[in-house]
């Protein structure tokens, strides 16, 4: 279906700029409230939550003003991970659960974020029912029948428990030496709380937010800070979780990234090994090849989905299987949750480390990954890449210069304006020039 304000994580944007703008976002809530109220008897509520951006306090305040223009309720759970306001819609039996957040990107971008009251995703259907309704004209409920509003003031430690309690009981991390790093972001308050109760010893990085410094040289996406302070005071590892907790990147102790691919054969290979089973492992078009080889020698089934988690996720449930994820670090356990959760995710992997007495370094050897480079060509405009013969040529003249022995890939962000041009091969130098190369000729064709 086409919709005009839904991309592949709901709705994103600049802030200030259409359609990141408090008046939109307010009708946004009443049409949302409209549809999530729709055929529902008795009371009706949706959760609010959001990250550490300055906006954030804007757009909730729009949202609820919408929302209970609408006749709902609102329960305002403050900053919280997005997997957390998934688990929160569940357990509080809401109609739905909102997300203010922007994810990765820099604190003057933010975006509105949905869960069903099952804790997942939209489908399709409902984006473009909500859609419908905010090309309509927005209509007050009587005075008699307008939500109210409440705060949810123990939203942080329910998410606590239900993150330890992903775990087998007895389960603990005594003596582990950990680098926690928050990106300044949603799991700035919890994070930290949920490894000290397992008994880790934590040094925290990013948990000062202020509203503007949200992913700022911190977290997932800058892991260079995290790298120094687990090398500086000689940490077991230290793990990186991106701003609004959906994604998660560790570093072993020799200071080496560890990304989501490796993270995943990590979960993969202990579930297998520790007779939990593993029926089969969802990745994208981004994932390393590696992974994928790693997973045959195990006679675990692998499948590829375009980019985005719900891709993924749809991918999981149509062949009821439980783990899957990205390279970018967002993967889902989908027997513990419905969505990405970087912080169980985390858990998942120390479980396994605990479990084999093994480091994080020893453990990820298991995987080979092929040389990968993707470099970001930004867009002043959308524009199809299939117009253009310059990229297409330089396309097919790198393919043949890996010689069947790698992919290139290029792929439009669907949260940026960004073309992703990515090589993977065996030959790092050879790989590293064939993406620069191409990623001129699509600079040169976009302008």
């Amino acid at each position: 279906m086409t919709r005009n304000y839904f991309g592949t994580d709901g709705i994103r944007g600049r802030v200030g700029e259409h359609p990141i703008t408090a008046d939109f976002v307010l009708k946004l809530g009443w049409a949302a409230g409209r549809v999530f109220s729709d055929n529902v008897k008795g009371r009706k509520l949706i959760l609010v939550g959001k990250d550490t951006r300055v906006s954030g306090y804007m757009f909730e305040s729009a949202l609820q003003a919408g929302i209970i223009a609408a006749g709902v309720d609102v329960g305002l759970l403050g900053p919280m991970p997005t997997p957390a306001i998934a688990y929160l819609t569940r357990t509080f039996r809401a109609q739905a659960g909102i997300v203010i957040s922007a994810s990765h990107n820099p604190y003057d971008d933010n975006g509105i974020k949905f869960f069903g009251g099952d804790g997942y995703k939209l489908p399709d259907d409902i984006e473009t029912a909500i859609e419908d309704h905010l090309d309509g004209a927005m209509e007050t409920a009587p005075s008699a029948r307008l939500g109210r509003a409440h705060r949810v003031n123990d939203a942080a430690g329910r998410y606590i428990e239900f993150c330890k309690a992903s775990l087998p009981t007895g389960f603990n991390l005594d003596g582990l030496r950990v680098v926690v790093d928050c990106a300044n972001g949603a799991t700035y308050h919890v994070a930290p709380d949920v490894l000290r109760e397992l008994g880790a010893q934590v040094t925290t990085l990013g948990t000062e937010p202020d509203g503007l410094n949200i992913n700022l040289d911190c977290g997932s996406t800058h892991p260079g800070a995290l790298r120094r302070a687990v090398l500086d005071q000689g940490a077991d590892l230290g793990l990186a979780l991106d701003g609004d907790g959906d994604r998660v990147v560790f570093v072993d102790h020799k200071g080496e990234l560890v990304d989501g691919d490796e993270l995943l054969y990590i979960i993969a290979r202990h579930r297998r090994e520790n007779g939990e089973g593993c029926e089969g492992v969802v990745g994208t078009l981004m994932t390393n090849l590696g992974l994928e080889l790693a997973l045959t020698e195990m006679n675990i089934p692998f499948e590829r989905t375009r980019v985005g988690d719900r891709f993924v996720m749809e991918a999981m449930r149509r062949n009821c299987w439980q783990l899957g994820g990205e390279s970018s670090g967002h993967i889902v356990c989908n027997d513990l949750t419905t969505t990405g959760d970087g912080l169980v995710s985390a858990l998942q992997v120390l479980r396994a480390l605990v479990a084999t007495g093994t480091s994080l370094h020893g453990f990820k050897q298991g995987m080979s990954k092929l040389p990968q480079v993707m470099v970001n060509v930004r867009m002043a405009k959308k524009a199809s890449l299939d117009d253009h013969e310059d990229i297409r040529r330089a396309v097919a003249d790198a393919e043949s210069a890996l010689a069947g022995e790698g992919r290139v890939l290029l792929r439009p962000s669907g949260t940026e304006p960004v073309v992703r041009v990515m090589v993977e091969g065996a030959d790092h130098a050879l790989v590293e020039s064939l993406a620069n190369q191409v990623a001129d000729k699509v600079r040169n064709a976009l302008g």
